[in-house]
């Protein structure tokens, strides 16, 4: 007797593809897209779905999570200095004291825990998938995303006339790491000017990181180690407290200025 139901390849297919072109078609406008799945966007989307904000998180890679994996030097431990252990508490990731203010994990399980965490906030994801460009609207306001296949950028240059789409969205979050890849297009239109990050000084960086989180430009929202790179500021290393706290920040910086908006248009 047969286990499963009488289902073939017809089926699967069907709704797979149904399954992504009607969520596709429904984030073609979104509350906030968010530009990498790493710790810090992870957060931050978390926290805008719990509110009952229509998020989107785009990630070029085929997984999620970034570095949060694999932790410093290949080895997946993952360090927290306080206060940002509570991040762990909440999200119900056992970890240990390494020192006093220091505390560590396993990186598989706390980066498992934050997507899950995520998707059951109602986070949706766009894998394999790269941002090309910002979308503008009047008075240069980033009013969504322009992407492509992430395989798209493998392709030999003379087949590669592979035309991207937008997304539109009311505010964007670069949360992609040292790259700081949306706000760089807007440095390349010579709207904004980065720093670079600077050596590495963990004590200073993460606050630092946290302090600086906030709008860049109207529209655009930085969070995490893109911070570092359009301040100029101390890179951290492999300690992930600051990229949680400041993804924390982001959304709270996010809902201001949707409500903000809201009130505008009413």
């Amino acid at each position: 007797m047969p286990i499963f139901a009488p289902v073939g390849e017809k089926e699967v297919t069907q709704a797979i593809v149904g399954g992504f072109l009607r969520q596709f078609e429904q984030y073609a406008s979104s509350d906030v897209i968010i530009i990498g799945a790493g710790p810090a966007g992870l957060v931050a989307g978390k926290e805008l779905a719990a509110l009952g904000r229509k998020v989107l998180i785009v990630e070029r890679n085929n997984y999620l999570g970034g570095g949060f994996w694999i932790g410093g030097y290949l080895m997946n431990k993952v360090t927290f200095r306080a206060p940002a252990q509570k991040v762990l508490d909440e999200l119900g990731v056992p970890y240990e004291e390494a020192s006093k203010g220091l505390y560590v994990a396993d990186g598989p399980h706390a980066c498992s825990k934050l997507i899950a965490a995520a998707c059951d906030a109602g986070v949706k994801f766009a894998n394999m998938t790269m941002f090309d460009d910002v979308v503008l609207r009047q008075g240069n306001v980033v009013a969504g995303v322009v992407i492509n296949w992430t395989p798209v950028s493998a392709l030999p240059r003379e087949i590669t006339c592979v035309d991207p789409i937008a997304l539109e969205c009311r505010l964007v979050i670069d949360a992609t790491g040292h790259d700081a890849c949306v706000v760089k297009r807007l440095q390349d239109r010579e709207m904004i000017k980065m720093k670079g990050f600077g050596a590495m000084w963990v004590e200073r960086s993460e606050d630092l990181v946290v302090e600086h989180t906030g709008e860049v430009h109207p529209g655009l929202i930085v969070c995490g180690m893109a911070v570092t790179t359009v301040y100029g500021l101390p890179r951290m290393g492999p300690t992930f407290g600051g990229m949680l706290l400041s993804g924390k920040r982001a959304a709270e910086v996010a809902t201001h200025q949707l409500k903000q908006t809201h009130t505008a248009t009413h």
